[in-house]
């Protein structure tokens, strides 16, 4: 029996999806695309197939994400396309309740409304989607897929903050996201036999494995024998290292200052996830790739792309600690795939863990970039989180 899914990931202008027939054989794309420019005067629908065919392109006007899933619905209705039997949603935040992936229900909106402080970015557009979707096909199931699920297994050593108790009990805790990705990647180094990952103890290519997911949003998690330890992001995706636009983690009496000093809540979040990171130090942007070209001749631009890899470095370090060494080092998402001097600098000095990077086929992004005699093998791992949405989707439809 094959199932039919798709996989859609809402922003706050943008909708990303994904067209799979999955199988207990096979798992096939059939179709991707997007939509861009949601609530401007024109946005823009482009959908390609499996061989890259454009099978759609137009320009319209989406005023809200009603208008816009009704016009997927519509392009997907062409005859070369089969039609979805399930749709499955990348949620960024589940909280304490959710660990693994569920259908959607009332109660399960209900309560991700609840959870919308804790994931301010990304949950308000993914329950838009949810309630569109519904309006649109109520009787097609929906499934919703979190990126904390991966993380509920790390030890309560390593998901405590140094609080009061009774705020761990009121949910207080590190949640870690990018889950699915780090799913993903484990399944891609053989780690799942095409089995999620929350449900098998996984055998690693190496017991000790960190795995690096680098993007406009990045974190890094270690693991022992397939099991997650520890993660770099904490009660929201704002913690770890710097990012594109965030932070990352900061001395708190920082942030207490700066309230003191006149910001609010509303003012800190906009500093904290919309101009901090590599736009904040650079004063130019959060793309890597723009601050990589403009490295030579912008000390600005080299200062950020240096703290970006100088945060990750250390946070490399720190997890081989926790591991007691390291096997297995991989890097993942759009900078982590694409941007070869990101990796040199960040594995540069880390002879001590046994990394030794083999500088042409880093620049070819090959798929092992360490030399022969690297005691650490290191990767770069192409991530695919619809995939992973769409295999949870298939298999909760015939539970």
């Amino acid at each position: 029996m094959e199932n039919i899914i798709l996989c859609v990931n809402a922003g706050s202008s943008s909708l990303k999806f994904a067209l799979f027939a999955i199988s207990k054989s096979s798992e096939t794309k059939i179709a991707e695309g997007a939509i861009e420019g949601i609530g401007q005067p024109t946005a823009r629908l482009r959908i390609r197939n499996s061989q890259n065919q454009v099978l759609e392109d137009h320009q319209a006007k989406f005023a809200d994400v009603h208008e816009t899933i009704g016009a997927l619905f519509e392009a997907l209705e062409k005859p070369d396309l089969p039609r979805p039997v399930a749709v499955g949603h990348r949620i960024v935040h589940g909280g304490m309740l959710y660990t693994k992936p569920h259908k959607i229900t009332p109660q399960l909106q209900k309560d991700l409304r609840q959870l919308v402080p804790l994931a301010p970015l990304h949950l308000p557009s993914q329950i838009e989607l949810i309630e569109a979707i519904r309006k649109w096909r109520p009787t097609l199931p929906q499934i919703a897929c979190f990126d904390t699920a991966f993380h509920s297994r790390m030890p309560e050593l390593a998901r405590r903050f140094p609080l009061p108790r009774d705020l761990w009990d009121k949910g207080i805790r590190r949640y870690g996201f990018h889950g699915l990705s780090y799913e993903y990647v484990l399944s891609a180094l053989g780690n799942q036999e095409q089995e999620p990952v929350l449900e098998v103890s996984a055998r690693a290519e190496g017991r000790r494995t960190i795995i690096a997911h680098l993007g406009n949003g990045a974190s890094m998690v270690a693991v022992r024998d397939g099991v997650p330890v520890d993660t770099t992001m904490g009660l929201t995706p704002t913690g770890g290292f710097m990012m594109s636009t965030r932070s990352g983690d900061l001395d708190p009496g920082l942030v207490l200052y700066l309230l003191r000093s006149g910001y609010d809540a509303q003012g800190l979040e906009d500093l904290l996830d919309h101009k901090s990171g590599l736009l904040g130090v650079s004063a130019l942007s959060g793309d890597m790739k723009t601050l990589l070209e403009k490295r030579d001749s912008d000390p600005r631009a080299d200062q950020a792309v240096a703290m970006f890899c100088y945060g990750v470095r250390k946070f490399l370090g720190a997890f081989a600690a926790v591991l007691g060494g390291l096997d297995t080092l991989v890097f993942t998402g759009g900078i982590g795939e694409r941007a070869s001097p990101v990796r040199q600098e960040i594995c540069r000095h880390l002879e001590f863990l046994g990394i030794s990077l083999d500088q042409d086929q880093n620049e070819k992004h090959a798929a092992i970039i360490s030399t022969p005699e690297s005691r650490c093998v290191v990767r770069v791992v192409p991530t695919d989180e619809d995939l992973m949405i769409a295999r949870y989707s298939s298999k909760l439809l015939v539970e």
